[in-house]
């Protein structure tokens, strides 16, 4: 009889226990869900924009993805800056755009009429390389105007004897992104002073085919993000820009706003929809989490890190965003 008794007992404090479990893992599941507490999370990000950012942010999402929120899914594709603005500032838009620029007036205009708050993120500094072919023995070395008027249609620069006597006599053939990317936009704006590239300028949407474009051609000369180049010097050279004060190469320690390539540096940019942000809790955790690992993974793809006060900048807006 004790030992019936003793067995229902036993039987009695299993089930109370499997009860305290189940509700156990129910609390666990609503939290796996995302509550912004640093609890698991499920759930998806998406992000697209900037090819030049691209590298970076895949980087970080395949980071992100393996050692922090394994139940989350982050999409990073790369439209270019332009476009990946028209896919944010949509319903149902995008909840990241990569920006190798930032957002323009009409854009912002835009984004209040749709009722889209947005928050800029400044992730890392690139230079604007200038690519010539690896059998290209003659121009390794240029001033910052030759640069510019090689790239000018009004300065008539067609021959590499144009731009210097001694340079062969051969037509220059310039490549550059399209303008769909906020590169084009800066070499067009910032360095050009908005007045017109080639008119026989080949313009790609793909960095990896103006790469390609680029090695086979003797003549070739182009423009594009550093860390572009970074990963293919087996294919090309980088042209030493002199400033005034001898020639400068793009490296990660010359490319910073106040460095020796600093008139071909820029800042490079994430954008994040706020009002995602606040209804889905993985999409401000990985805004958080960029930022806090922005520094590493800059140097790991090709990007020149930024000042400690800018990532601490970012970071007090993001968490008052919890």
């Amino acid at each position: 009889m004790k030992s019936l008794k003793k067995a229902s007992l036993l039987t009695l404090v299993a089930a109370v226990m499997a009860m305290t479990a189940a509700c156990g893992g129910n609390d666990n599941a609503n939290e796996g869900n995302g509550n912004g507490n640093g609890d698991e999370l499920e759930g998806s990000v998406i992000i697209d924009g900037s090819g030049t950012v691209y590298p970076f942010m895949a980087q970080m999402a395949e980071n992100y993805m393996t050692n922090e929120q394994e139940g989350v899914s982050v999409e990073v594709s790369r439209a270019g800056t332009s476009a990946g603005f028209k896919k944010f500032l949509a319903e149902g838009g995008t909840d990241f755009n990569n920006a190798s620029r930032q957002i323009k007036d009409e854009e912002k205009s835009e984004a209040e009429k749709l009722g889209i708050e947005t928050q800029e993120m400044k992730v890392a500094l690139d230079g604007i390389t200038i690519v010539i072919n690896k059998d290209n023995d003659w121009a390794k070395e240029l001033t910052q105007q030759e640069v510019i008027d090689i790239f000018l249609e009004s300065k008539g620069k067609k021959k590499w004897s144009d731009v210097r006597s001694e340079f062969p006599n051969e037509e220059i053939k310039t490549y550059g992104p399209n303008e769909n990317h906020g590169t084009y936009e800066f070499m067009y704006e910032t360095i050009l002073g908005e007045q017109d590239l080639p008119e026989d300028i080949n313009l790609q949407q793909d960095y990896s085919t103006l790469v390609d474009l680029v090695s086979k051609d003797k003549n070739a000369i182009g423009f594009f993000g550093y860390g572009y180049y970074a990963s293919n010097t087996d294919k090309l050279a980088a042209v030493k820009v002199d400033f005034g004060k001898g020639p400068v190469e793009p490296t990660l320690d010359t490319i910073a706003e106040d460095g020796d390539y600093a008139p071909f540096t820029r800042p490079v940019f994430t954008y994040l929809n706020v009002n995602n942000a606040k209804e889905k809790p993985e999409v401000l955790d990985y805004a958080i989490y960029t930022m806090e690992n922005a520094q590493d993974v800059a140097k790991e793809t090709g990007f020149a890190p930024l000042a400690d006060e800018d990532v601490k900048t970012s970071l007090d807006a993001l968490n008052g965003l919890k």
